[in-house]
């Protein structure tokens, strides 16, 4: 496929009004099932950029931006608003409240974590038994849900309750070249598609899905997907870079992505097989722009297009995501430059949009 650059196109820009947008929004609670106050922030930020915007009936915010002309091809971009928590599932009193996780959290991880509880964000901790106090079977097994507690303290015993949702509290910050921060799963990607519509390109008519569940079984973007009838999907996603060196030395070779190495263009993952078209579409546009971009390794997980491409008679899909470590923990660590990349990718790939990308077979 020939890409020629045009020659007028610059790339949609991270400044410090898109890093305070990204700080509110990973501070901000949103677990799966409870996205009312990441909707409340989308829906601030692009008041006035749409045609059409509308809540469904799960909690999506499907927004329309018309491009213009006639017959344009119909994109969707989807980027999910939820993340991994915690829900309130018992009360042992004096402040203290048994927990399920919400979506794929790591047991490991979460002794001694603070956390907000509730629509007040009541400040708590994550409670086991000190490390000194266990045995030696019990340091030699992995914490599991049902040893662990949420602690809010006696004063607060009446200020949650059973059904409520808990996050990380965990206040984003810029470390040098890295941003850190909760949620950057899938904040970075709602954050980039707030900054698409706002730089929306006229060859098409851009529909942006701020989708609901995406950690509980990609609940949201069936519904989005069916509703918005697109030609052609895209969920703007962040994925596991699990490229630290091998503790004992050898060749780390199951990666699925790394910082720094531009944004993730997904072939397969458990979900979804990418649309070929779209691989080399995306690839094409990187390699014409300069834009560096990797393909992320073929292997488990899934995103909205997993759910997306299913939907009616089908939708030609594909994931582009920004590499982040620890994603599903307190903490997240991303790159500046991979976002900025992505986003870029993102934008010329849209440009070069039109009716005869999908023509021939897949």
């Amino acid at each position: 496929m020939a890409i020629r650059k045009k020659p007028n196109w610059k790339a949609p820009r991270i400044g410090a009004a898109e890093l305070a947008l990204l700080e509110t929004l990973s501070n901000a609670s949103g677990v799966s099932g409870n996205e009312a106050a990441i909707r409340r922030i989308v829906q601030e930020e692009i008041n006035g950029l749409a045609d059409d915007v509308v809540v469904d009936a799960v909690g999506n915010l499907l927004v329309t931006k018309k491009g213009r002309g006639q017959n344009l091809p119909r994109v969707m971009l989807a980027a999910h608003m939820d993340e991994v928590g915690f829900m309130i599932t018992g009360d042992d009193g004096d402040g203290i409240f048994r927990i399920e996780t919400v979506g794929g959290v790591d047991e490991r991880t979460l002794a001694g974590k603070p956390v907000w509880v509730g629509e007040k964000r009541q400040p708590g901790v994550i409670g086991a038994k000190p490390v000194h106090l266990t045995t030696a079977s019990e340091r030699s097994s992995a914490l599991t849900l049902d040893a662990l507690r949420i602690d809010l303290g006696p004063a607060s015993a009446k200020k949650a309750r059973v059904g409520d949702w808990a996050t990380f509290a965990t206040e984003f910050t810029r470390v040098g070249p890295s941003l850190r921060g909760k949620a950057l799963d899938d904040r970075l990607g709602v954050t980039t598609l707030i900054t698409l519509l706002k730089h929306a390109p006229a060859n098409i008519d851009l529909l942006a899905a701020f989708t609901v569940q995406e950690e509980i079984g990609l609940r949201g973007a069936r519904v989005a997907g069916y509703a918005m009838k697109p030609d052609i999907a895209i969920a703007l996603d962040c994925t596991p870079a699990m490229d630290l060196p091998r503790w004992d030395g050898s060749e780390n070779t199951q990666y699925r992505s790394k910082l720094d190495g531009g944004p993730a263009i997904y072939v397969a993952d458990g979900s979804t097989l990418a649309d070929p078209r779209l691989v080399t579409h995306l690839q094409a546009v990187g390699d014409a722009y300069g834009i560096p971009y990797q393909l992320r390794q073929p292997g488990s997980g899934g995103t909205d297009a997993g759910a997306i491409h299913k939907t009616r008679d089908g939708v030609p899909s594909i994931s582009v995501s920004v590499p982040a470590r620890y994603l599903h923990t307190p903490a997240a660590i991303a790159r500046l430059d991979d976002w900025k990349n992505s986003l870029a990718l993102l934008h010329a790939a849209l440009t070069h949009i039109d009716r005869d990308l999908l023509k021939g077979a897949r």
